[in-house]
């Protein structure tokens, strides 16, 4: 999923940016209040890390602007005090979770990953379209009893696909979900790593559920209700 991390500590930021990479996320950095209202409000992110202390201004004033602004990404704070009043104050300002520093990479990405099915969607702990199921806790997939072996953005887009099955996704949309910020649209790499998604989801089973739409983008074929 895309992840915007709004923290204004340079090294904290990094440390973020990278260890959420490293679990198939496409990451976007923000520094300060205001360039973080800009990016949250021009761009779609599946949940949004936010630092209570920023410049410009503080974590809870852009908390409350970003849901008076109609965005209502979830979004987890992140406090440097264990107070029970700073708590309240995210949560009155929109907060849906709070981490206080130091904490364990571990349960940040386990958090985002329940952040992330608090929406108007469907979003079950293990994904699953036909004989083909996805856990995003345990970065694990398979086809039937196949467990299949997959790169990081791989699994991000099979993600994104079984989140998204019998829609037709345009080229756009996969490369907001899966990519960041700073990637250069041009390229043909959505193509690229479909292709490599249906050697290692198709090919090898005989199935050909990944598919192309001419001129719109690609869907992943939805096995008819029973």
């Amino acid at each position: 999923m895309r992840v915007l991390v709004i923290e204004d500590e340079v090294r904290m930021a990094r440390l973020l940016k990278r260890a959420l990479e490293e679990e198939g996320h496409a990451v976007d950095v923000a520094s300060d209040g205001p360039d973080g209202l800009w990016m949250a409000t021009e761009n779609s992110y599946a949940a949004i890390v936010l630092d209570v202390m920023l410049p410009g201004f503080d974590g809870f004033e852009l908390c409350r602007r970003l849901r008076a602004a109609g965005i209502w990404a979830p979004v987890l704070m992140l406090t440097a005090r264990d107070e029970v009043g700073d708590r309240v104050r995210g949560l009155d300002a929109g907060a849906d979770d709070y981490l206080v520093k130091p904490f364990s990479l571990l349960e940040l990405s386990a958090r985002l990953r329940a952040l992330a099915r608090r929406d108007d969607r469907r979003r079950p702990a293990v994904l699953s379209e036909g004989d083909l199921r996805l856990d995003p806790a345990s970065k694990r997939a398979w086809r039937a009893e196949t467990e299949l072996t997959l790169s990081p953005k791989e699994f991000s887009l099979l993600e994104f696909f079984l989140r998204h099955a019998g829609a037709v996704l345009t080229r756009s949309q996969l490369t907001e979900a899966v990519w960041d910020f700073a990637y250069d649209g041009g390229s043909n790499v959505v193509d690229q790593y479909v292709n490599y998604l249906r050697r290692k989801v198709d090919a090898p089973f005989g199935r050909h559920d990944l598919e192309t739409v001419r001129g719109m983008g690609y869907r992943l074929r939805q096995e008819p209700a029973e």
